[in-house]
């Protein structure tokens, strides 16, 4: 019980829901477009069971990515992974437009399982790598990303469009839980641990590189639609 009272703890709980509300969005988009064609009284149910299905891949993916983690080397790997998920999400892309609406019941269920598992794939490696190898943390961020799947995607990505700083606060977390992967890789820590100075000077350059990166692609990819 000590360790719910510790700041480590806190902070990556903290960690975990901000990368939970910044990552689901897209997971709400496909959930809805996957049911739109459903009747009205299918489509809470198709959101429910699709989500919970979801959930529950979800839930053992992540569950395996903190333990694979723990080999030598994958924490480098999905630290790199974690740095380019960051800067893909301050780059806007369109993607969901040819997503395929079902009609029946069973196969919306399955259209959103299949889709946010495979979407799912940047919140499970995030969330494995913010929660430092504690299991409780995987499960507490889990649950708390269920009702923002079903009931806050919609707000939330409305805030994000009116806000963009909320987007940039997202990927700066994001940038920094990759950079502490990467620093606390069994392969480098010696080295981090013997020069602690290099090992902040990293983790900031990691989160301003992606914040100035992802903000100059973002502003070129608005000019060439302007000029298109």
């Amino acid at each position: 019980m000590e360790l719910l009272f510790t700041p480590e703890f806190w902070s990556a709980l903290l960690a975990i829901i901000v990368i939970d509300l910044v990552l689901a969005g897209d997971n709400a988009i496909v959930i809805g477009m996957a049911a739109r064609n459903l009747p009205a009284h299918q489509q809470k149910k198709a959101i429910i069971w699709g989500t919970v299905g979801a959930i529950v891949i979800r839930a053992l993916a992540t569950l395996a990515v903190v333990w694979l983690l723990r080999i030598p080397g994958l924490l480098l790997v999905g630290g790199l992974i974690l740095i380019w998920i960051s800067l893909k999400l301050l780059v806007q892309e369109e993607g969901h437009e040819n997503m395929k609406a079902s009609g029946s019941l069973g196969s919306a269920i399955w259209t959103i399982i299949v889709a946010d598992t495979v979407m799912g794939l940047d919140n499970v490696i995030a969330v494995a790598g913010a929660a430092h190898g504690d299991f409780l943390l995987v499960v507490i961020g889990l649950i708390i990303s269920v009702p923002i799947m079903v009931w806050g995607s919609t707000m939330i990505l409305k805030f994000m469009e009116r806000f963009p700083i909320v987007i940039f606060i997202g990927a700066g977390v994001l940038a920094y839980t990759a950079g502490s992967m990467v620093t606390n890789e069994k392969l480098l820590a010696p080295f981090f641990a013997a020069y602690p100075w290099v090992k902040w000077v990293f983790i900031v350059a990691v989160v301003v590189g992606v914040l100035l990166i992802g903000r100059m692609k973002n502003q070129k990819q608005k000019r060439m639609a302007e000029q298109s």
